[in-house]
């Protein structure tokens, strides 16, 4: 016995490329011209042999699978079975090719029952793809132990490839085609041949983009054009979800459409796991109510939650939104490749094309062999005397035949057809019978040879078979597509609601729903609000919607813009976030007051400082905020900012200062100025005193004013006579030592409510009715009680809609 040296590195080589290309054309990959599989075409074929056609009675699957594994698939049976089962699936064929009886599987991940329990048959539409296929349409190759043949492609009159799509996973690469609907590309293969100079985007306007079985929603054309010129694209899809008001208060939403191939357990088990983490709120009960006439997921909100942002987190989070990756790849001459839409739909008319010429020449032969036989009754029938009495003159069929042959101008076939021929033929009608079929024989290889010698009569005949199968199969979309793609933002994510911003000395921030708060009586010691250090205290509070802007102005003038859902959510007694970590500051720069404004788009922005300077400029020139900053104001080297309102440009203004006095002027008085200037001096204040808030004088409205001491008391705003800008003002509180200096000023109505904070950290929520308004010149009552070696710091107001 010799032993044969081998290179392992070649072996392994030529053995592994081997494998490669037996699963990629043996296995994995459908052929672009019928679409199918190699164990899909087997199992189809197979059936078809049987004859479990469409009108049939259902087959027990475990036969199908039997017969599959005898004569051409030598796999495993479960791997037959699943194929099968896949093809009954209408979840996830666009036009199943065969009819199931019994459980095929579910959208939630269900396996099909065992195969000897399931029935099944050829659906119609799979005919289409086996018609003519006994007309020599296709090539026919050897079974694998020989036994019988089995075709390599489908005649197939319908595009399967491009209706039904295909996934497959080979050595190397991978084909993810989606379905499409019929409809469209019949379309489309009629305008192709009809100009087979139609590009992508011509091709676009009958074929819109995939079509899933189980609906949902394709965002974006781009990636459908992508797919259809180069073969490859990215698409999204999303499940489709309506708004439903419960009787008993509420709403939900109703999922009736899934994207395509997503298990509908596992996702309700998704949602289910993102409620119990929290990571998605406003959800309170979720169930499937699914049945048999469709998908019905229904997710209950608690009340008062906003079902959209509740379901662009859901689109966030869970496969309720998809990327589905197009690859177009196909079998083609027996090579893998990646095909755009319009090679896919060429090939598939040159397939017809090529079925169409052979099938012709099959039915031509056929009718050249009838028109031979009917040629030699004729002849018969010319001569039936002199035939009948050869006949009955010889001893044998053989003797016969060769008298038919020799005596008349008749071929072997023809004298076996008319010894063939029964004696009823020779009657009248059978005699003319005999001649109008051959008369129609004919004119039959007369159309017959006329369509091979025509390119226009095989595509009219194309034609012809697309619009009958139109007419049969195709159906209305169930895929909508929506051509602006919506990206959705985190602030799609965020729930519009009333926050409460904090701001320490040292500069830590955060932000809690104002209905954390509880409302309290004047006089009451408040809540906890931010936990500081011993050397820190709350400096500023305000109130404002978590999609508004927060515009942060510090002491050297500059701005920063954040999103108010940007700043970082802590326990109310947290000390929240250091500024410093969320805007880029500079060294030694502090925030020095913040402000929430909805948009840029109109007014002005007022910006005050301590010394008495004002300065007006247009909120627009502030719309293209940097991660940097930009200069708001031109500070002195002494002075700061304390304080910055939005104006209509026609307001009054009213600034009031540490010694209780206070100065109203139209801003007419200032004149608009770029972001870079420093201002003009809107009150002349003496020596020691500082500006410590400014408002825009609203109608109907008083002036609140609180001490340091939480002293506060409330004036009629039209107590303040408008002034000049630039003068000394006019007393706006008694300042005493039992009250302090003033701390805050705030333009309020009756029904508005206060939050009052301490240098410790306490917050109090009061009503304004509970403040009396009393004259200009008067102390006011104590509006809190704020301890020994404590001190007000801030004061803010509720918004309207947020009271209890």
């Amino acid at each position: 016995m010799s032993t044969i040296q081998v290179s392992i590195e070649e072996e392994m080589k030529v053995s592994y490329l081997d494998y490669a290309m037996s699963v990629i054309i043996g296995r994995a990959l459908p052929e672009v011209r019928d679409g199918l599989k190699p164990v899909q075409r087997r199992i189809l074929y197979a059936m078809f042999r049987e004859g479990l056609l469409s009108t049939r009675r259902y087959s027990k699957c475990a036969g199908v699978v039997g017969e599959v594994l005898k004569k051409y698939h030598p796999h495993g049976d479960s791997a037959v079975y699943d194929a099968l089962v896949r093809l009954a699936q209408d979840f996830n064929m666009r036009y199943p090719l065969i009819d199931g009886q019994g459980n095929f599987g579910s959208m939630d991940g269900d396996p099909a029952a065992a195969y000897r329990y399931t029935e099944a048959r050829l659906a119609k539409i799979a005919e289409e793809l086996l018609r003519d296929i006994d007309k020599e349409t296709v090539d026919f190759i050897s079974n694998f132990d020989e036994t019988t043949e089995e075709p390599l492609v489908l005649p197939s009159t319908i595009p399967n490839l491009i209706i039904n799509g295909a996934s497959g996973i080979a050595v190397g690469m991978a084909t993810n085609i989606p379905p499409h609907n019929l409809g469209e590309v019949s379309a489309a293969l009629i305008k192709l041949i009809d100009d087979p100079e139609t590009d992508v985007p011509g091709l676009m306007k009958y074929i819109k983009g995939p079509d899933f079985p189980t609906g949902g929603i394709i965002f974006g054309l781009k990636g459908i054009k992508d797919a259809y010129e180069t073969g490859r694209g990215q698409i999204r899809v999303r499940a489709k979800a309506s708004f439903e008001q419960r009787s008993r208060g509420g709403e939900s939403i109703i999922i009736d459409e899934m994207p395509y191939q997503v298990n509908k357990a596992r996702l309700m088990e998704k949602i289910a796991e993102l409620v119990r983490e929290k990571k998605i709120e406003g959800i309170s009960d979720l169930r499937d109510e699914s049945d048999r006439d469709g998908i019905r997921v229904v997710i209950e909100l608690k009340r008062d939650e906003m079902p959209q942002v509740v379901l662009n987190n859901l689109y966030k989070h869970t496969q309720m939104e998809v990327t589905f990756g197009i690859i177009m790849l196909a079998l083609s001459h027996g090579q893998p490749h990646v095909m755009g839409l319009k090679r896919i739909l060429s090939e598939f008319l040159q397939h017809r094309r090529d079925v169409i010429i052979r099938r012709t020449k099959f039915d031509l032969r056929k009718a050249q062999e009838r028109a031979h036989i009917l040629e030699g009754l004729k002849i018969a029938l010319d001569n039936l005397d002199a035939i009948i009495k050869l006949i009955r003159a010889a001893r044998t069929p053989d003797e016969a035949r060769l008298g038919l042959t020799t005596q008349f101008p008749l071929t072997l076939i023809q004298a076996n057809a008319i010894l063939d021929m029964r004696l009823q033929r020779l009657t009248g009608l059978e005699r003319e019978k005999i001649i109008s079929e051959y008369n129609e024989v004919i004119k039959e290889i007369e159309r017959l040879t006329a369509i091979l010698g025509s390119a226009t009569l095989i595509d009219q005949i194309i034609r012809d078979e697309l619009t009958e199968i139109n007419e049969k199969y195709a159906d209305e979309r169930r895929t909508e597509i929506v051509s602006d793609i919506q990206e959705i933002s985190i602030e799609d994510l965020i729930t519009e609601e009333e926050m409460v911003i904090t701001v320490s000395h040292n500069g830590y921030i955060k932000r809690n729903p104002i209905s954390e708060y509880r409302r309290q009586r004047r006089g009451g010691k408040g809540s906890l609000s931010m936990e500081t250090r011993e050397e820190d205290y709350v400096k500023q509070l305000f109130i404002g919607s978590t999609h508004d802007y927060i515009l942060f102005f510090s002491n050297l003038g500059r701005l920063y813009t954040q999103k108010i859902y940007q700043i970082p959510e802590a326990g109310r007694s947290a000390k929240g976030k250091a500024i410093v970590n969320l805007l880029q500051l500079q060294s030694g720069e502090k925030i020095a007051t913040a402000l929430p404004v909805k948009g840029f788009d109109t007014g002005y922005l007022m910006m005050f400082t301590k010394k008495g300077i004002v300065k007006k400029t247009e909120l627009k020139e502030f719309s293209n905020p940097r991660g940097k900053g930009v200069i708001a104001i031109n500070i002195d080297a002494d002075d700061e900012l304390i304080a910055v309102r939005v104006t209509d440009g026609k307001s009054d203004i009213l600034i009031g200062s540490s010694f209780g006095i206070a100065i109203r002027f139209n801003e007419d008085d200032v004149r608009p100025t770029g972001r870079s200037s420093r201002g003009v001096i809107g009150i002349r204040l003496k020596e020691g005193d500082e500006a410590v808030a400014a408002e825009v004088i609203e109608e109907r409205t008083s002036l609140l004013t609180v001490t340091e001491l939480g002293f506060g008391k409330r004036s009629k705003t039209n107590e303040y006579n408008v002034q000049s800008r630039g003068g000394h003002g006019v007393i706006s509180i008694k300042v005493t030592e039992k009250g302090g200096n003033v701390i805050g000023l705030l333009q309020v109505r009756d029904e508005d409510e206060i939050m009052i904070v301490t240098k410790a950290g306490k917050m109090i929520r009061t009503s304004v009715d509970t403040i009396n308004v009393i004259g200009r010149n008067t102390q006011g009552v104590k509006v809190m009680d704020v301890g020994k070696e404590n001190a007000i710091v801030g004061i803010g107001k509720v918004a309207e809609k947020d009271k209890e």
